[in-house]
């Protein structure tokens, strides 16, 4: 489990991220620890990338320069990879996040949850499953929140899932029933911290906000396929209902 302490390197594709999303991605990786290394990597002799210029000194990223020696051949992928190797074998990095939709970090992200580090992916829904499933947990950009511009109009929240279209989602429902089942005890109620947990190991881009729900158990709450209680000792625990009841 991500700790605040945990020193993070975060390592930017920049042909694959658009730099709005980048302080959200900041915010975001705030949570799981101090992002001790931000480096983004691109050709900065390309005018499609002087976007980048802004977010970048705003945030205090460190652009990293690679030339495009060879048409069709990404040299800015492979400067990523062996920057983070050499990252990796310092030793001083609990988690790296690698913020990109490119499936070339595949085998990176595999070869550093290898060293027992661990891995968060940011990247657009793009992003081929061989990556998202590389990696320990994986968010899609679209679900952050941006911060607003000073004096900006908010946009309105998007609509969240209704609870047909959480019920035919049976990708969603057969992982909820198995972790749930899984973290269990003899009563049937499983605290809903695990099941979350559970749910990221077998799919790592399972996130509340996929939905539009802030929270799992309001997730869990809208199937109405669940019960959901708050314990007086702390935590939320949810079990499955009798089928009787889960109409």
């Amino acid at each position: 489990m991500a700790q605040p302490n945990d020193l993070l390197a975060v390592l930017i594709d920049a042909d694959n991220v658009p730099p709005s999303s980048i302080g959200a991605v900041l915010t975001e990786v705030a949570r799981f620890g101090t992002a001790s290394v931000k480096r983004v990597y691109g050709d900065w002799t390309q005018q499609r990338l002087s976007s980048w210029k802004a977010p970048a000194s705003e945030h205090v990223i460190q652009p990293m320069q690679q030339f495009a020696n060879t048409v069709k051949k990404n040299a800015t992928d492979s400067a990523l990879i062996i920057d983070a190797m050499d990252l990796l074998y310092t030793r001083r990095f609990q988690g790296f996040c690698i913020v990109s939709s490119d499936s070339d970090f595949t085998r990176l992200a595999s070869r550093i949850r290898e060293d027992g580090v661990t891995v968060y992916g940011f990247g657009e829904r793009k992003t081929p499953e061989a990556f998202r499933n590389a990696c320990d947990q994986f968010t899609y950009l679209d679900v952050l929140d941006e911060p607003a511009a000073e004096g900006a109009v908010k946009a309105p929240a998007p609509t969240r899932a209704t609870r047909a279209e959480l019920r035919s989602n049976t990708k969603l429902l057969s992982g909820l029933r198995t972790s749930i089942a899984t973290a269990s005890g003899e009563d049937g109620w499983a605290n809903l911290a695990v099941v979350g947990a559970l749910m990221r190991k077998q799919q790592p881009d399972f996130d509340p906000r996929n939905w539009h729900y802030a929270k799992l158990s309001d997730l869990v709450r809208a199937t109405e396929l669940f019960e959901v209680e708050s314990r007086p000792t702390g935590g939320v625990q949810v079990r499955n209902k009798p089928k009787t009841a889960a109409k």
